[in-house]
C-alpha cells in the first residue's frame, strides 16, 4: 500500500469515549482519529487521564459509554482481537533482571506460542542493536538498554499498533534520541504509535499532538496547529534581575505567564497590544524585548495553568 493510501486508513477511530472511577469523570466525551503510520503524542498534566484514554480507545478497558473501532476492531465487542495485535510498553520496567536479554525475549515469545522463537529473537536482537548484549543479565543494563529490550519485546509479536507509556523517562539524551529514529523507522512501516510524553522535544517530532486535561480533551493537531490554535503571543526578554522582573509582572494586563528560559524570560499573552505595552512599561531601560514565535513548551504552560484537576490520582 501507497503512503498516500495508508493516510486514509485508519487505526483508531473513536467516539464519545467516557469513563468513570467512582465519582471522578476521569475521560470526558473523548473522540478521536488515529491513521495507520501516524505517531499520535499524549500531553497533560499527570493524572489527567492520559494512559486511560489510551487503554480505551484500544480496547483494553470498557468504557461506560461511547464507541469506535481499533485496527478495523469494535473496542467493545472484539478486544481479544485487538489484544492480539497491540504491543504495551508501560513506564515501568517489567521484565525479569535475573534472566539475559535472550533469556527474557525468549520467554515472551513462549508466552505468544510463536513459531521459530530463536529466529524471531535473533531478528528482535538485531533489529534493535541488542545482539552483542545478548546474554547479558538485565539487571546489569542501563536505563537505555533496558528501554530496547522493553521494545524489543513488545514488538516481537510484529503487532500494528505500539502503545508507549512515558517510554522515555529517566532516559539519557541519546539513547531518547535513538528510540524515536526508532519510533520514526516503524511509523514508516505502517506501524501506528500511541505514546504519552512530557518531554517538549518528543512531542514536536510526533506527526500528531493531543493535550488531555483531567479527563477533557483540549486541543489536537500537528504542533504547529496546536500552538496557533491558543492566539498566544510571545516575548523574550534579555538582561539581568529577570527573577525581579518576573515578580513585577504577574497580574499586570495582557501578561498570562512569565517562565525562565535560561538567560531568557517568556512573557505570553493573549492579547498582544495590552502584554507589550504593560511588559515595555514594567521593563523599563536596559532589557532587550523581542517577538518570538511561541514555542510548544510555552502552550504546555499555559493549558497547565488553565486545567482544573478533577482527579487527583493515577492516569
Amino acid at each position: 500500500m501507497s503512503d498516500a493510501a495508508d493516510a486514509d486508513v485508519l487505526t483508531i477511530d473513536v467516539q464519545g469515549l467516557n469513563k468513570h472511577f467512582g465519582d471522578k469523570h476521569v475521560v470526558n466525551d473523548l473522540s478521536m482519529q488515529v491513521r495507520k503510520g501516524e505517531i499520535f503524542g499524549f500531553l497533560g498534566p499527570n493524572g489527567s487521564g492520559k494512559t486511560t484514554s489510551i487503554r480505551l480507545m484500544c480496547g483494553l478497558l470498557t468504557p461506560d459509554s461511547g464507541s469506535g473501532r481499533c485496527l478495523g476492531y469494535d473496542i467493545l465487542r472484539e478486544t481479544e482481537q485487538i489484544k492480539r495485535r497491540v504491543g504495551y510498553m508501560t513506564q515501568r520496567f517489567s521484565y525479569w533482571e535475573d534472566l539475559t536479554i535472550r533469556e527474557n525475549l525468549d520467554f515472551v515469545a513462549r508466552l505468544y506460542e510463536m513459531k521459530d522463537r530463536q529466529q524471531v529473537v535473533d531478528e528482535a536482537l538485531e533489529r534493535l542493536g541488542l545482539a552483542s548484549r545478548a546474554d547479558q543479565l538485565t539487571g546489569a543494563l542501563s536505563g537505555g538498554w533496558k528501554q530496547r529490550l522493553a521494545l524489543a519485546a513488545c514488538m516481537l509479536h510484529k503487532p500494528q499498533l505500539l502503545l508507549l507509556d512515558e517510554p522515555t523517562a529517566g532516559v539519557d539524551p541519546t539513547a531518547r534520541r535513538d528510540f524515536w529514529e526508532e519510533l520514526h523507522r516503524l511509523a514508516a512501516d505502517g506501524i501506528s504509535v500511541l505514546v504519552s510524553t512530557h518531554y517538549m522535544d518528543e512531542a514536536e517530532r510526533c506527526h500528531k499532538l493531543a493535550y488531555i486535561a483531567y479527563g477533557k480533551l483540549l486541543v489536537q493537531g500537528t504542533a504547529d496547529e496546536v500552538v496557533a490554535a491558543q492566539h498566544l503571543t510571545t516575548f523574550a526578554v534579555h538582561g539581568h534581575e529577570l527573577a525581579a522582573l518576573s515578580e513585577r509582572l504577574r497580574g499586570q494586563a495582557g501578561v498570562e505567564q512569565t517562565v525562565a528560559f535560561g538567560s531568557l524570560l517568556h512573557v505570553t499573552g493573549s492579547d498582544a497590544a495590552q502584554l507589550e505595552a504593560s511588559l515595555r512599561r514594567v521593563a523599563g531601560e536596559g532589557l532587550r524585548i523581542e517577538h518570538i514565535d511561541t514555542s510548544l513548551e510555552d502552550v504546555f504552560i499555559h493549558l497547565m495553568k488553565r486545567s482544573t484537576d478533577n482527579y487527583a490520582g493515577t492516569s
